[in-house]
């Protein structure tokens, strides 16, 4: 019925984790190792006799799309070797890949992922595109390869019922595996290729964003942002976001006010009434920020952790301890629970 398809190089530490939590939720498994020096094919060889040998191309559609070639079922998920299922409603994914009306559809899995920022571990959820059939879909681009129908057709998602840990954002796996540097270096040549491809001038911005290079990345957003742009798909939304982080840790406070043009594109989103808080904040904008950041706990989910509760709250007790207001900023620093950054800022009020 379902098919696992991986590509996978040196992830001895990582792959066993990954195939044992999925293993029995799927009726096949492939692995194409694309030069492994470590035991990664050993390891695959556990779960799988079907591990196939592939020579790196720099080009992970053709990668994917060999895997995929390789596999029995129509039915495709994909993962990589640092995603983890943690929740798996066989059931549900079985009635969904059994339904005749879904096989022009893709199915979007839910993925949490680690992220460290000054030694600090958040998580951020979205959706992603990871179930299909490969009768109708296939893979396209070198880099950030994304699923499309192989007539050229528009396609309709829906969610479906599989959760993964992905801890392929952390400090350590990317300082390890050197996979910014990599994907920076298969950017620029992509863009030689396709210089009229806005996906690509977002990912690269993206990719320094990760770096930490918060002036480049808004070299390469605002190169985006030259191009029209559907504000409906999700990756132009993660682009006014992340375009928007990167102007305040820029210190372009004033250039990021206007981000609050785009609030037409997403007033119902958590994680944008957010930015627009911290970035009211940074203006000195302070009623505008507390407003926004009181928006956000409004809501019930947010991608990032925290937003809907304890990092607005803690925001708003900031403003208020700022301005003096010391009762009140206790008030909102103990509504953050043990929120470690409001712990100590209580702590130095009470003393």
């Amino acid at each position: 019925m379902i098919s696992l398809c991986m590509i996978v190089k040196n992830e001895e530490e990582n792959l066993k984790n990954c195939i044992s939590k999925v293993a029995d939720f799927v009726d096949e498994i492939i692995v194409v190792d694309t030069g492994s020096t470590d035991n990664t094919k050993t390891i695959a060889l556990e779960f799988t006799d079907k591990v196939y040998d592939y020579n790196w191309c720099n080009d992970f559609a053709a990668t994917r799309n060999f895997s995929i070639s390789k596999a029995n079922n129509d039915w495709i998920l994909v993962l990589d070797a640092d995603e983890y299922v943690s929740d798996y409603m066989k059931e549900k994914i079985y009635n969904f890949v059994n339904d005749k009306s879904n096989e022009k559809v893709v199915g979007r899995i839910e993925r949490i992922n680690l992220i460290e920022d000054s030694g600090v571990y958040r998580k951020l959820t979205e959706r992603i595109s990871r179930l299909f059939n490969k009768r109708y879909f296939e893979y396209e681009g070198t880099i950030h390869e994304q699923i499309v129908d192989k007539d050229g057709k528009e396609y309709n998602t829906t969610s479906v019922d599989i959760t993964i840990d992905h801890i392929g954002y952390t400090k350590e796996v990317i300082n390890k595996t050197n996979k910014l540097k990599r994907n920076m270096d298969m950017l620029t040549k992509a863009i030689e290729d396709k210089p009229n491809d806005p996906y690509l001038y977002f990912q690269l911005g993206k990719t320094y964003y990760m770096m930490k290079d918060y002036i480049t990345s808004c070299v390469y957003f605002e190169k985006t942002l030259t191009f029209k742009l559907d504000y409906r798909l999700e990756y132009v939304e993660d682009l006014i976001e992340t375009y928007g982080y990167a102007l305040i840790n820029s210190g372009r406070y004033a250039d990021a006010m206007n981000i609050v043009n785009y609030l037409k594109y997403y007033r119902n989103s958590v994680d944008f009434h957010f930015l627009l808080g911290l970035i009211y904040m940074n203006n000195a904008r302070f009623t505008q920020a507390v407003e926004s950041f009181l928006k956000c706990t409004k809501f019930h989910h947010s991608k990032v952790e925290g937003i809907t509760t304890y990092s607005s709250y803690y925001n708003i007790g900031v403003i208020y301890d700022v301005l003096g207001f010391r009762e009140k900023a206790i008030e909102y620093y103990e509504m953050c629970g043990e929120y470690e950054l409001a712990r100590n800022r209580l702590k130095a009020q009470l003393n």
